[in-house]
């Protein structure tokens, strides 16, 4: 029998992709202006049609298109467009140009016409001047003929399974005469220590200064990490397996700090804040703080603060902010700690948007398989790619994203160096 199908606009590397995957989708499209994102979708969901655009320049019908489904019934979008602005003073927000990506979110929803739509964003959507936008965002869609669930929810990944703070909106609508979907309950969590207490420490491989991968010795894992590694079966997880080798370490590129650094870390007690650099001691019994994932080259290119390792006196890696995040061990991110940070703060943690994701299942009174089927990940150099290579691959400007601008000095050692 065949899967429900779906389709993710803004999709960064693939939280909502492998979310929506692991609750029982084949998502076969995923859009994304930024061509390393695409680049690392490609490599981590290769029956998936990639698309590097922006989605004020695609499609309902090239989507479709791309995807190779013709006029098949599409039973889910979803995507979480970045929201900049709110209502002004007798102007609709939704024609507010810094809104423009939004506008295309719900154009591009019902060009397709799906059976269901998830709109994922900010918690902040919810309060304030924000909240006249969000209804509009709502009423375009009633009048479109969309039921929208009006009690709209903001969830908190911790509530998920996953052991990071992180609380986020979720929009839910339905094609008129189908039922909504309901929220979903809360299913216990998991901790900093259960996360990545099994990853051995990086600075015990000299190669992870150079590289961002090595053959590893593991400890014992938790339940929760023995799911992400594939040494157990997480029932709850219909998506497909992967083939990777389970004793490879990535994503574990280590971080330069001074001596000063580290001094200031391994003085800062677990879930206080170093005072100098405000990064955030994890604590091994704890959650993690929102990751959260800097701005972009054409916003200066800054790095959001990293947590500090609960018992190294460094910075987490890419690796443990993913297992944070609850994405498998064999999901690949960029090879660089700017792009790799990026593209984990940046998406939806894929345990929470599985537990949406069953939700939409249920609606459409679907019962989720798990695949027989293995998949071979990508290339490997899609996870290497420069920006530059990147673009030319996808047919795009090498501009579309402007060049990061590499700062000598960290803002967090320029401010050590002020008070040294």
């Amino acid at each position: 029998m065949a899967r429900p199908i779906g389709i993710d606009l803004f999709a960064g590397a693939g939280g909502l992709s492998l979310g929506f995957e692991q609750a029982g989708f084949d998502i076969v499209a995923a859009v994304d202006i930024d061509p390393v994102h695409c680049a690392v979708h490609k490599f981590n969901f290769p029956n998936c049609a990639a698309v590097c655009e922006s989605v004020v320049e695609t499609t309902g019908e090239k989507l479709r298109r791309l995807a190779g489904i013709g006029k098949r019934d599409i039973d889910v979008v979803v995507g979480g467009a970045p929201c900049q602005g709110f209502s002004l003073i007798g102007k609709r927000a939704l024609d507010d140009s810094r809104n423009q990506l939004v506008h295309h979110y719900v154009r591009v929803v019902l060009e397709l016409q799906p059976k269901y739509f998830v709109f994922e964003n900010v918690k902040g959507l919810t309060v304030g001047k924000h909240r006249r936008f969000l209804q509009e965002i709502i009423e375009a869609f009633q009048e479109a003929d969309y039921d929208v669930e009006a009690a709209y929810r903001v969830l908190n990944a911790a509530d998920y399974g996953v052991p990071q703070d992180r609380r986020r909106l979720f929009l839910m609508g339905a094609r008129k005469g189908l039922s909504l979907p309901s929220y979903p309950e809360p299913a216990g969590c998991a901790t900093v220590g259960q996360a990545i207490g099994d990853i051995p420490d990086a600075e015990l491989y000299p190669e992870l200064w150079e590289r961002d991968w090595t053959k590893a010795k593991f400890g014992k894992p938790s339940t929760y990490a023995a799911y992400l590694r594939g040494k157990q079966e997480d029932p709850s997880d219909f998506g497909y397996r992967r083939r990777f080798d389970a004793s490879m370490l990535t994503g574990s590129l280590l971080t330069e700090h001074t001596e000063l650094s580290r001094s200031r870390f391994a003085a800062t007690v677990p879930g206080d804040v170093e005072p100098v650099s405000r990064f955030k001691r994890l604590a091994l019994d704890g959650l993690c703080n929102t990751l959260r994932a800097g701005t972009a080259s054409d916003r200066g290119a800054f790095t959001s603060p990293r947590p500090i390792h609960p018992t190294a006196s460094r910075v987490i890696t890419v690796r443990e902010a993913a297992r944070l995040h609850s994405y498998p061990d064999w999901f690949r991110f960029h090879v660089t700690k700017w792009h790799g940070f990026r593209q984990i703060g940046n998406s939806v943690p894929p345990m929470l948007a599985r537990a949406v994701g069953a939700q939409i299942m249920k609606a459409l009174k679907k019962k989720p398989e798990k695949p027989e089927e293995t998949l071979a990940l990508g290339d490997q150099s899609l996870v290497s790619i420069s920006m530059s290579d990147a673009a030319a691959m996808f047919g795009v400007p090498s501009t579309v994203i402007a060049r990061r601008q590499r700062p000598s000095v960290s803002r967090a050692e320029e401010r050590e160096v002020s008070v040294a």
